[in-house]
């Protein structure tokens, strides 16, 4: 299984052409460039938000996501072709919830668009609860929310 570490600038041009090429297929679907092939993973990369996963030094997936109030807000998600189906894109999912649960926030929310419908079987199988739909920047999303119980610490008190 591929490890996942925090992205870095050498990592940019694997992570736009891995994000086109995962999201190429919904461009039909939704009529334009989804968000994330024109999102700005340079700045992504210098707030610390965003993780690959690496395997044998090819990055084949990456995640964007950071803290707002009491949720996790997961950005994006891609796994390049040649990895979706072998548990990559899950890991990705199952970091963020642990960071989540780590820095002691409610769970994690995110969204995706209504025309991505093989999401819309996904985050409900990963148990997220389905939040409402509206249209924002354009795009037709679906809002997903799961909450999560914070870790318990273990050890002395002080």
């Amino acid at each position: 299984m591929p490890s996942i570490r925090r992205g870095t600038i050498k990592d940019l041009s694997h992570i736009k052409q891995l994000a086109r090429q995962a999201y190429q297929i919904y461009v039909d679907r939704i009529g334009k460039p989804p968000a994330p092939m024109i999102a700005d993973f340079e700045s992504s990369i210098d707030r610390g938000e965003l993780f690959v996963s690496v395997e044998a030094d090819q990055v084949c997936g990456y995640v964007v996501f950071y803290p707002t109030g009491r949720y996790m807000h997961l950005e994006n998600v891609a796994v390049a072709p040649a990895y979706q189906g072998r548990g990559v894109g899950g890991a990705l999912i199952a970091f963020v919830e642990r960071q989540s649960a780590e820095q002691g926030l409610a769970g994690v929310e995110l969204y995706t668009n209504e025309k991505m419908t093989e999401n819309q079987r996904l985050y409900p199988a990963l148990g997220y609860r389905e939040q409402g739909r509206a249209t924002e920047a354009g795009f037709n999303r679906v809002y997903y929310r799961k909450e999560l119980l914070p870790v318990q610490r273990t050890g002395p008190v002080s």
